[in-house]
């Protein structure tokens, strides 16, 4: 037992001597880890488009969206009236498991002009994931908001649902941006500029509000468990615009 510890200890220490060694990356390499891999994410269905909620006791509720009701911009109470007979339903998100959605078109509009105001969200943001046609999957989770607040079950949207084996990423809604200088009217200037600052993290049982400012702190509870991941991409050498290429590239070194 004592080897067994013993060995557990350096293979700790290894992975955290990893995460303090410093790695210099190409400027192509740079420019792919800058590449925005999550999924848009958005704030609400389209009332003119039909809104899917699969209730925890297995029914199906079809149906326009006239109302939503949210905390933090997380959704907990959702109106719809009923595709086929017309009739208003009203549901508590601790009572849905999950909701399938279409975004509205003001909703996509207004995201595509805040991407394309700055100059890496047009380097590093793609158009279609921001005009998508397709149905947003919202799940039920029970969180903390800003890890402040009492624990509650909300609707929240995964955003990135391709790569999601061992680190689900969800939606801010109310998560802000780095921000830019601006010249004359042109669009913002600034290596970060349109940045998200937040989304909501689970990984196992353990689902958090991970901000920029704590990324650091929680680096080696998001990666740790991977000494070939913390090799090459340590703490010290990547940086939060980094997220979502990081999240992938984890999953699938994990996965591999």
């Amino acid at each position: 037992m004592k080897i067994k510890a013993l060995l557990l200890a350096l293979s700790v220490m290894s992975i955290s001597a990893f995460a303090q060694e410093k790695v210099k990356y190409t400027k192509d390499q740079v420019k792919k880890m800058e590449q925005y891999l999550f999924n848009e994410g958005f704030s609400g269905p389209s009332p003119k488009k039909i809104s899917t909620l699969i209730l925890k006791d297995g029914s199906i509720h079809k149906g326009y969206c006239d109302d939503i009701e949210m905390k933090k911009g997380q959704i907990y109470e959702i109106s719809i009236k009923d595709s086929a007979t017309k009739k208003p339903g009203r549901f508590n998100a601790e009572k849905i498991s999950e909701m399938y959605i279409y975004p509205s078109k003001f909703e996509k509009i207004f995201k595509a002009a805040k991407h394309y105001s700055n100059v890496r969200s047009m380097n590093t943001h793609k158009i279609n994931k921001t005009f998508t046609d397709d149905r947003i999957q919202f799940v039920n989770q029970t969180v903390s908001l800003k890890n402040k607040k009492d624990d509650m079950e909300f609707l929240m949207q995964t955003v990135n649902p391709g790569f999601n084996d061992i680190i689900t990423v969800y939606h801010d809604p109310r998560a802000k941006e780095v921000g830019g200088s601006y010249i004359g009217m042109g669009p913002r200037l600034g290596s970060n500029a349109g940045v998200v600052k937040s989304y909501y993290v689970k990984k196992g049982d353990k689902i958090m509000w991970l901000h920029k400012d704590d990324f650091d702190d929680n680096y080696d509870f998001l990666f740790g468990d991977n000494a070939e991941f913390m090799k090459k991409y340590p703490k010290k050498s990547v940086e939060w615009g980094f997220f979502s290429f990081l999240v992938y590239e984890y999953t699938e070194m994990s996965n591999g």
